[in-house]
């Protein structure tokens, strides 16, 4: 039995809470709408663009890979797609088959081309891709795939045994090269990849970089946007806009189970999700807790909208990490000027106001066993607000006039704005001047940011850390802050591929010391997650993860 299976099976028998709702009244046919976070700008959920933000929480069950995020954070296969298989040898070597039944909406096969775009995107061994992140896609020597077959074997370098595996190839990743490779004008990506043919190449890291980017508007449903975007999961995208939001309806190429539903709306930033929400037009929600204010699905609706029968709320134990991530050049390239903005951070402050608790930990989540025994032994100096400590360090570094520090987060997010507005208040006796820097669309080149685990915006975190971390790995696209330690990305590089408890307690412990001393990013509290839905709408399973709440949208339910 599949998880999705199981956790219809708990709710059906009462294990689990369950919702419902109408559903809105001005939709041209029934749809659960669904309010998200994050930006929605591309198809492609692993640029960095589409890392950031909430792209995998929409193209969950519309981009499938051989694995999702459950609720909890956890990896689990998706047999759906197909099957891995780990092969003996000297080196860590998987092997890819993909379902024979496993099809795009456009009528193309999914094959081990798709597996090659993956790995070349995001290994960082082929110039011209942006991707979000290279952990894990670093540490593969090779993709051996004859184009257009069904499997594939993928060998990881010597020594580099990546214990995450089970997170690569996942939902979001699997993008149709076929249409990268039309674009380029090569028959496949394979034979060009595999011969670092560099034209070749770059034409299809332009493509992929940039070739399924949308926005709100840029969707014609009269122009079959499957034929541009297409499908291998249980839903397709149908149409796009600020005012009807991101439409999905049943794929009828897909294989698997039918979805419950035929039509879910995505209500991302950028579009009418927030005045829906206002107007009791949100069946499901899943955002940072505050950013749309208190709003709530239970929110009295207008005169047009249906009756609200109450609602379910879940505050899963987020897996990822709010952080302030400095940058590491301009006003804040001196340690000691990082250091004392750090000291002046009301943390505790912060957390309360959140209503979550304090992390202390740069490397992991919540979520991670090992964080229960080191989140106490450090932050222990750094919980309260110390102004002359602050102003202390200044000194140190030779200032004397106002830091002037803009902080930046995509806007307007209303959590996040009270969190600069407190930073703002308690930093201004040290020496400070904090500007709320807050952003729409591309982001502008600020001091500092604030993020979730792995500088996602959105919902973040896994329950492995281990492609999170790489957020602090010098030269790795997730470091935004461009911090720069040989030590702790060699101990990044060696946590990734050690499994034994002891070992990673103790090169955590030493890189903690490290990145506390100096201080590229400083962990605040624990990711504040909401998700709600309406009491119509059954089989909602509130996740922890970076995929969010839609992980299961398949099996979500109008009653």
């Amino acid at each position: 039995m599949t998880l999705r299976r199981l956790a219809l099976a708990l709710l059906a028998t009462g294990s689990v809470a369950t919702t419902i709702a109408g559903c809105s009244s001005d939709s041209p046919s029934p749809s659960v709408d669904y309010l998200i976070d994050g930006a929605v700008t591309t198809y492609n959920a692993n640029t960095v663009e589409g890392g950031r933000s909430g792209a995998l929480m929409a193209w969950n069950r519309v981009l499938p890979g051989f694995s999702y995020l459950g609720p909890d954070g956890s990896n689990v296969a998706d047999t759906d797609v197909g099957t891995v298989s780990e092969v003996l040898g000297d080196q860590q070597t998987l092997r890819y088959q993909f379902s024979d039944k496993a099809v795009f909406s456009d009528g193309k096969p999914m094959d081990c081309d798709d597996l090659v775009l993956a790995w070349a995107a995001q290994s960082g061994r082929f110039e011209g891709f942006t991707p979000a992140t290279t952990a894990g896609y670093r540490d593969i020597e090779s993709v051996d795939c004859d184009p257009g077959q069904k499997s594939a074997t993928v060998t990881f370098a010597k020594g580099r045994d990546y214990r995450d595996w089970r997170g690569l190839f996942g939902a979001g990743t699997l993008l149709p090269a076929h249409q990268a490779a039309a674009a380029a004008g090569v028959p496949d990506v394979v034979a060009p990849i595999r011969n670092r043919n560099t034209g070749a190449v770059a034409r299809i890291a332009k493509f992929w970089n940039t070739g399924w980017s949308l926005t709100p508007g840029s969707i014609d449903p009269a122009r079959n946007p499957a034929s541009k975007y297409p499908s291998s999961g249980p839903y397709k995208l149908e149409s796009y806009s600020a005012t009807d939001g991101l439409v999905l309806v049943a794929n009828d190429k897909w294989w698997g189970d039918k979805p419950t539903e035929p039509r879910i709306t995505v209500w991302p930033r950028g579009t009418d999700g927030a005045q829906r929400l206002s107007a009791g037009q949100i069946d499901v929600m899943d955002t940072g807790r505050g950013t749309y204010g208190s709003g709530s699905v239970n929110q009295t609706p207008s005169s047009s909208a249906p009756p609200v029968n109450g609602a379910t709320e879940g505050r899963p134990t987020s897996t990822g990490v709010e952080r302030l991530v400095m940058s590491t050049s301009g006003p804040l390239a001196d340690p000691n000027v990082r250091r004392a903005l750090a000291a002046c951070l009301p943390r505790d402050q912060l957390a309360q106001t959140a209503g979550t608790a304090i992390s202390n930990l740069h490397l992991l989540g919540a979520g991670d066993l090992v964080a229960a025994t080191l989140n106490g032994e450090f932050g222990a100096d750094a919980q309260r607000a110390d102004v002359d400590k602050a102003r202390a360090l200044l000194k140190t570094a030779g200032r004397t006039a106002p830091v002037a520090v803009r902080i930046g987060y995509p806007g307007p997010d209303q959590r996040r704005a009270q969190t600069v507005s407190q930073i703002a208040s308690s930093c201004a006796g040290a020496g400070f001047r904090i500007q709320d820097a807050a952003f729409t669309g591309s982001e502008p080149a600020l001091e500092a940011v604030l993020t979730g685990s792995g500088d996602d915006f959105a919902a973040s975190g896994a329950a492995d850390p281990t492609r999170d971390s790489y957020a602090l790995y010098a030269g790795d696209p997730a470091n935004v802050g461009r911090y720069d330690d040989k030590g702790v990305a060699d101990g990044i590089d060696e946590l990734a591929v050690t499994s034994d408890g002891q070992t990673r307690t103790t090169r955590l412990r030493d890189l903690e010391k490290t990145l506390w001393d100096q201080m590229p990013s400083v962990p605040l509290f624990v990711s504040p997650r909401e998700v709600q839905w309406r009491s119509g709408v059954g089989n909602v399973v509130a996740a922890s993860g970076r995929n969010g709440a839609g992980w299961n949208m398949d099996r979500w339910e109008l009653r």
